[in-house]
This record gives C-alpha cells, sequence and structure tokens, in this order.
C-alpha cells in the first residue's frame, strides 16, 4: 500500500531514540523527509546521519518556547515545505503520588504538556489543507499505570486538549491524532522494568496481560505512526489509537 509520504515534510520530536525515532524512520522508509530532534546536539545529528540524506537533526529542548519556531523554520529550509509535526517527548519520572517534587512536575509540565501545546499550536498556524499534528500519549491517557503519577496527570490531559485542536482545525483540512503506546520494547520500558526487584519476572507477568503475549517492537509502533501521518489516513482526526497488543479491553 502507498501511504503517500513521498516527498512530505514532517518534524518529529524526541527522536534520537525510542518511539520518536522509530516513527521517525518509517517515514523515512516510505519516501517522507524529517527534522528529528534531541536535546543533544550530537545525538541529533547522529540519529539523523543513520536516517539517511531525508533527514536532518536539530538540536532543542520540547520546553524551549523558541522550539516550534526554528522546527519549522529548519523544515522548510531544508526541505522546502512542512507537512506534519509528530510530538514525542521522554517520559517524566517515575514515582507515586509522595515521590514527585514539585520541581518534577513543574518540569515535567513544561515539555510534557506545554511545549506539545505550544508546537501544536505553531503547526496549526503554518500548516495547510492536508496537514496533520500527531502526539505520542500513552496508555495512561484510559488508565492509570502503577508508579508513573507524573504521566498519569499530565497524558490524559493533552489527550483532551488534541481532541479540542481536532474539532477546531478540522475545518481547514487539518487533522490531529494521537497515539498510545503500552508495553513498547524501548529503552524506557527496559528501564521502568528494570525499577523492580525482579525485571524478568515483571517482563513476563506484563506479558501475561497483553492479549498478544508479547511486547510491541518499536517498528511496530513506527509502522503506526506513519500510517496515521499520512495521507492514506485522510479521514481519520481526533483520534487516539492504542498502540498495545489489545491490552485496552474497551472500546
Amino acid at each position: 500500500m502507498d501511504l503517500g509520504l513521498k516527498d512530505r515534510v514532517y518534524v518529529v520530536t524526541g527522536a534520537t531514540r525510542g518511539l520518536g525515532n522509530a516513527a521517525a524512520r518509517e517515514l523515512v522508509a516510505d519516501g517522507a523527509k524529517v527534522v528529528v530532534t534531541g536535546r543533544d546536539e550530537q545525538r541529533a545529528a547522529d540519529a539523523a546521519a543513520g536516517l539517511g540524506p531525508n533527514a536532518v537533526g536539530v538540536a532543542v529542548d520540547n520546553a524551549d518556547p523558541e522550539a516550534p519556531a526554528r522546527l519549522i523554520a529548519a523544515a522548510r529550509e531544508h526541505f522546502g515545505g512542512f507537512d506534519g509535526i509528530l510530538v514525542s517527548v521522554g517520559g517524566p519520572p517515575p514515582g507515586f503520588v509522595a515521590d514527585n517534587t514539585d520541581e518534577q512536575w513543574q518540569t515535567a509540565f513544561e515539555s510534557v504538556f506545554l511545549g506539545a501545546v505550544r508546537f501544536a499550536r505553531a503547526a496549526a498556524a503554518e500548516l495547510e489543507d492536508g496537514g496533520v499534528i500527531g502526539f505520542v500519549l500513552s496508555g495512561s491517557v484510559h488508565e492509570p499505570i502503577p508508579g508513573l503519577t507524573i504521566s498519569n496527570g499530565l497524558r490524559p490531559g493533552l489527550a483532551g486538549f488534541a481532541k479540542s485542536l481536532s474539532d477546531e482545525l478540522g475545518p481547514r483540512g487539518i487533522r490531529v491524532v494521537g497515539l498510545l503506546p503500552a508495553r513498547i520494547d524501548t529503552d524506557r520500558v527496559r528501564e521502568l522494568d528494570g525499577l523492580s526487584a525482579d525485571p524478568e519476572a515483571t517482563r513476563a507477568a506484563n506479558e501475561s496481560r497483553i492479549p498478544l503475549r508479547r511486547y510491541g517492537a518499536p517498528e511496530e509502533f513506527g509502522r503506526a505512526a506513519a500510517f496515521l501521518l499520512s495521507p492514506a489516513a485522510s479521514y481519520l482526526t481526533g483520534i487516539m489509537l492504542p498502540v498495545d497488543g489489545g491490552m485496552r479491553h474497551g472500546f
């Protein structure tokens, strides 16, 4: 199936590793051009080099108010256009209510929530009919994940913002979509599993609760993201797509 991605230009934040990198890799594989970001300049450059000539790396922090304008300008400068953005950011620190400090909450809010709002606002001002704004969220949008209190607090609000934005931008032909990953086999998930006393037992227990009985591969998430961002999904907006092997049992 041709997703219609050839020569379309996307910005993918948080793409030096994990889910953002997986999405960028699949976009490029299907012919798109991408601006990939990370907070470290060398890692951003290395990630882009690993994707080939249709990628460029830019070092930004999602919490920086100037980041959206810089990245959209980079897309136009390097590739001559701007067709969409996928906002991905590393997860907030784990912890329960009593563990997380005000500083951790504030830092996470600036990066995970307000940073994403700024990116979406800047993209909405620049995109034309056929453009798309995507958010990498979490299964915690529907059900809290034990030990991830900050994420549980911020992700559902961001999903609500995305849904509101889809209503506002729909008449202009601009789509807004979200992806809700659960146990995808990334560094972040392995780090979280490693916090338990017995990581192997924790993984086995988690896999037993997934109908497909395994963690997802990053490329499986990436392909889902590439599809939602592509013209092939042109009538899909305002949706939150679980990428979780069937863990969510509700409709």
